[in-house]
């Protein structure tokens, strides 16, 4: 069974400090964020448009291919 993104972030959450954890901590305090979606541009969109967490869009970037390579 594929896993939304989101489910996927969620596995990084932690007390590091590294910029991956700190999202994943973030984004699972943010409730309008689209737990369901496995669609890069919807996830992308709202990234850029909804949120000041995320220091650069590389960090989802890196993130989203990570997440390709765990949900095949």
């Amino acid at each position: 069974m594929r896993r939304s993104f989101y489910h996927y972030l969620v596995t990084l959450k932690g007390p590091t400090a590294d910029v991956e954890t700190q999202f994943a901590n973030e984004a699972a305090k943010d409730i309008r964020f689209p737990k369901q979606s496995e669609d890069y541009h919807e996830l992308s969109s709202y990234l850029e448009m909804e949120v000041n967490y995320l220091p650069t869009m590389a960090v989802f970037d890196d993130l989203w291919e990570k997440y390709l390579e765990n949900n095949r």
